[in-house]
């Protein structure tokens, strides 16, 4: 193997800088895990125990050295032990890093959040359960997000649908999502000034999910309560009775598709596709 350097009869090549860059960054994750836990304490009483068997050994203290011998003999099953908590949060730190993702990543991990908006509508308008959700795009809407009660979870179909749900104290007002981040529930949004659109006159919901995207850069999926039909809302426009493919395409589509491709709102191609 290709030598860096040598001092003396010791020799140091590149195998043994790989090997230096790995355990470093093993310590480090390991420290990073244990950090502000009780655990670090432990960790460094172990490292102080290993570090004075090494020394009486160095020094010929036999009784000592027979003394810490049995800690140190038997540190593994201690280390599985106390460390059982950690040991486990870094395995799972392991599994959610992207590049064994990639391999190893569930189906349900895969999903888009399209996909999600779309699976949980349809499960929400089955139930007749009434719902307004916001996608930000890319403007934001902090006084919106302050109206409301905050969160900050990642994005999944069971916790908006337990928002959602008649009786939760959340279900009334708008979700806010943004960066696949449910930001806070239970907002207030503004009114659209329309009474009705196509002939059809617009609820409260209907109002405040078009309202919104009057103001600012967001889309709104809104499911009626009174119908369990759903319906979508961007740049001041409302279309209704979606159906699921319409609806995730849309919502790919206006979410995934840079700006600097396609200048017109999501409509013009629901024109389209007619």
């Amino acid at each position: 193997m290709f030598e860096i350097f040598k001092i003396g009869f010791l020799s140091f090549n590149f195998t043994d800088l790989i090997d230096i860059l790995l355990v470093s960054v093993l310590i480090y994750r390991i420290y990073v895990v244990v950090k502000g836990t009780i655990a670090a304490q432990i960790f460094f009483g172990l490292i102080i125990i290993l570090g004075f068997s090494f020394l009486s050994q160095v020094a010929n203290l036999k009784a000592l050295s027979w003394l810490l011998q049995i800690v140190s003999d038997n540190w593994i099953i201690a280390f599985i032990i106390l460390f059982q908590p950690e040991i486990r949060r870094f395995l799972v730190m392991l599994g959610r890093n992207p590049l064994l993702r990639a391999f190893v990543s569930r189906p349900d991990e895969q999903k888009t959040i399209a996909d999600i908006i779309v699976d949980t509508a349809f499960e929400l308008a089955q139930y007749q359960h009434g719902a307004l959700i916001v996608l930000v795009k890319s403007s934001g809407i902090q006084a919106i997000v302050e109206s409301g009660e905050i969160i900050n979870a990642k994005v999944n179909k069971d916790l908006l649908r337990s928002i959602f749900f008649p009786r939760s104290p959340m279900h009334d007002g708008a979700v806010i999502i943004k960066n696949n981040i449910i930001e806070a529930a239970k907002c207030t949004l503004p009114l659209s000034n329309l009474n009705e659109v196509g002939g059809i006159s617009l609820g409260m919901r209907h109002k405040a999910g078009l309202g919104i995207t009057e103001q600012a850069d967001v889309i709104s999926v809104i499911v009626s309560e009174e119908t369990g039909s759903i319906s979508l809302a961007e740049k001041g426009k409302l279309v209704r009775g979606l159906s699921r493919d319409t609806l995730r395409n849309l919502l790919a589509f206006s979410l995934e598709v840079p700006k600097s491709k396609y200048s017109k709102n999501i409509f013009d191609l629901l024109k389209k596709r007619k």
